[in-house]
């Protein structure tokens, strides 16, 4: 009864703080940095977290009820300007960094003034991270980088990176790597887009040239960063697929809004419609499982379960989507490169104009970004299930030793 009583209290002063985050900053009324600076300095932005980290050192599970009464209040929501550092950055600094770079970095990132990357994939490093070749060579205080990333999401406008870069190569890949936080305007930082089908360059590829961090950026132990690395991904994956959207949003919305609207739907593109919507629905409810069971700052394979459920039944509700269209849907304004900047009010303007044949073609990368569906499989098999895991005959060798294309 105790424990009843106390979480009983716990979620009463919760929502009185979420009151005054409303009633002192109105979302209508309210420039969006100020009110996501207000949300952190109460406590509302990750509630988990100390307090004066954007915490009030409750269980993660309330941040949903949170989440839930903004949505219905109209507030912004800072992780489409910033998905990379609200979704990813934040945990993996509150849970490897140290006291004084999370206070340095977590605010704002969190309203979104500084865009934040992740540094991890390379052009032979993709799927198997582990094996990457960016090196770090420790001079005194500081880290000399050389190197190479790609696939990097909004490299173009971000003032920080997440790095792992390999700091011994003569153990074994997944020993070898160390954490870094890098200022992505610091000199030798070469930064060059990828242009996509869409004629969209959200992505890019990153060259390091002689590029000095500092120690006190280094995220966790020297040769520690697979750990800060399966933080960072387990994140990535629960952010990709894990955002707890209402009923009958994102793609399945669409899709519905088409049949509402159309007066040539046949009944077999209902069952198929109805088909969609019940595993879409069954994902969202797993979602809220998931957010309201999984631990903190490091989440377990609930997020890689969101991940491939999302990257999979995206695909084929776009597709559906588009056929629904008909000659309409063959239609695109243009392929033509744009450097899209998703970091401002403009940008929020831009994503409320749905565009859905531009959503089915980047909706093809969502089964590569973030883990491929193939390794979200391995995952689930190895770590869900149980399964005997894929023979590794460069486990135990030194990275240096190990062939690579």
């Amino acid at each position: 009864m105790t424990n009843v009583g106390a979480e009983a209290r716990t979620e009463t002063d919760l929502m009185a703080i979420v009151t005054e985050l409303l009633e002192s900053y109105p979302p209508s009324r309210t420039n969006p940095v100020e009110f996501w600076g207000a949300q952190f300095d109460l406590g509302l932005a990750y509630v988990h977290f100390p307090k004066g980290l954007g915490g009030l050192e409750i269980p993660p599970s309330y941040q949903e009820l949170v989440q839930s009464e903004l949505r219905k209040a109209g507030a912004p929501n800072n992780f489409f300007r910033n998905p990379i550092g609200v979704g990813m950055a934040a945990p993996t600094v509150f849970t490897h960094g140290s006291r004084e770079l999370a206070e340095r970095l977590l605010r704002p990132c969190f309203t979104t003034e500084e865009i934040w990357c992740q540094l991890f994939s390379e052009p032979g490093a993709g799927s198997d991270v582990a094996s990457l070749a960016t090196r770090a060579e420790r001079d005194g205080d500081l880290w000399i980088v050389n190197g190479q990333k790609t696939w990097t999401t909004l490299a173009h406008v971000s003032r920080w990176g997440m790095l792992l870069a390999r700091t011994d190569p003569d153990l074994p890949k997944h020993k070898g790597l160390t954490y870094f936080v890098v200022d992505m305007q610091t000199p030798g930082v070469e930064v060059r887009p990828l242009r996509q089908i869409t004629g969209d360059a959200e992505f890019n590829e990153v060259f390091f040239n002689e590029v000095r961090v500092p120690d006190s950026q280094r995220l966790g132990n020297v040769g520690s960063g697979w750990s800060g690395a399966i933080t960072t991904l387990m994140n990535e994956r629960l952010s990709i697929g894990g955002n707890i959207a209402p009923r009958n949003s994102g793609a399945i919305g669409e899709a519905l809004k088409i049949i509402k609207n159309s007066t040539h739907v046949t009944p077999e593109q209902k069952a198929d419609f109805m088909k969609l919507w019940t595993s879409a629905e069954a994902g969202r409810l797993l979602n809220i499982r998931a957010g309201q069971t999984r631990s903190a700052g490091n989440p377990g394979p609930e997020g890689s379960v969101a991940k491939l459920l999302y990257a999979e039944l995206n695909k084929k509700i776009y597709s559906f989507a588009i056929d629904l269209l008909g000659h309409d849907g063959l239609l695109y304004e243009s392929y033509e490169m744009h450097r899209p900047d998703f970091t401002d009010e403009q940008g929020d303007r831009i994503r409320a104009t749905y565009d859905l044949p531009k959503a089915f073609l980047r909706s093809r990368a969502n089964s590569i970004e973030g883990g491929t569906s193939e390794i979200m499989k391995n995952i689930l098999g190895e770590r869900v299930l149980g399964l005997p895991g894929e023979p590794r005959i460069d486990k135990e060798k030194s990275w240096a030793e190990t062939p690579r294309n």
